[in-house]
């Protein structure tokens, strides 16, 4: 399921935001950048609709994905994220 970025308090998505950013495996390329502007980045990615916040019933878990991500999720048939 979709999680509208609007709806979540806003010190709640900062630190969905910081969380996911800080999680290993979160690559930028060979540039460096600070945490805040990683958050910054991801930020606007949720605000154009680059990036959603979806949440899992099946893993009772929330995930920040790209929209392709998402859609490559929707194709696969991952029900647990309807």
């Amino acid at each position: 399921m979709i999680i509208p970025y609007q709806q979540i308090d806003t010190a709640t998505l900062d630190n969905l935001i910081e969380h996911y950013v800080l999680r290993e495996g979160t690559d930028y390329g060979e540039q460096e950048f600070s945490t805040d502007a990683k958050v910054e980045h991801v930020r606007s990615q949720l605000k154009s609709g680059e990036a959603l916040i979806v949440y899992s019933q099946l893993h009772e878990s929330v995930n920040i994905v790209s929209k392709a991500q998402f859609q490559a999720m929707q194709d696969e048939d991952y029900s647990d994220y309807q």
